[in-house]
């Protein structure tokens, strides 16, 4: 079916500022099924303005953003719920089932861990929960905001592995946010950078 070819995210952005100030320039950025993109550039440039853009939390830009189907994001820190178990914390901000959650728990290697506490995982653990939550909804597009940072090199690599194989398994397009070349060259099929003010792609 044509539909099936049809872009995950068509963004055609003119502007955005905040508080008077230009962040962003003209950016077009079009995402195929399946397609890995890698989003790279100096700190403070506006990755993740460009990320929250297409992920529809902000709003107040110049131009034309499409994403078709269901949307998921892993942010920098693991936004965990310290008081809920585990399977609670997929559950609740999803609205997928019990066994929906344990299933993805399972997936990133936290198979039987559904009520132990985020207190009682390291924050490798902490960010495999990120991404169960993330993949229980078996979202159209991904989002995902420098997710392995922190991460000592080997960690983070284990990480990328997971994350390809998680990737391959749904079939998800996916946008991140890296500052890290190698993790650009291992997870993407395509890699842009922002760079001059207001900030604009360079291919």
């Amino acid at each position: 079916m044509q539909a099936s070819h049809a872009p995950v995210v068509d963004l055609d952005l003119r502007s955005f500022a905040k508080n008077d100030t230009a962040i962003l320039g003209s950016i077009k950025i079009t995402l195929s099924p399946a397609e890995t993109l890698a989003l790279v550039g100096p700190s403070g440039i506006g990755k993740t303005s460009l990320l929250r853009i297409i992920a529809g939390i902000e709003t107040g830009f110049e131009g034309d953003r499409r994403v078709h189907g269901k949307i998921a994001m892993v942010f920098q820190e693991p936004t965990l719920l310290p008081w809920r178990c585990l399977r609670d914390n997929i559950t609740i901000p999803t609205g997928v089932d019990a066994k929906t959650a344990e299933d993805a728990l399972a997936d990133v290697g936290l198979a039987g861990r559904g009520s132990d506490f985020p207190a009682q995982l390291s924050l490798g653990q902490q960010r495999r929960l990120s991404l169960a939550r993330a993949f229980a909804v078996k979202p159209t597009l991904l989002l995902l905001d420098e997710p392995f940072v922190s991460l000592d090199p080997a960690l983070a690599d284990e990480m990328i592995l997971l994350f390809i194989r998680l990737r391959e398994a749904h079939q998800v397009a996916s946008i991140f946010v890296t500052h890290v070349v190698d993790e650009a060259e291992k997870m993407a099929s395509r890699t842009i950078r922002l760079a001059g003010s207001p900030a604009r792609l360079v291919l």
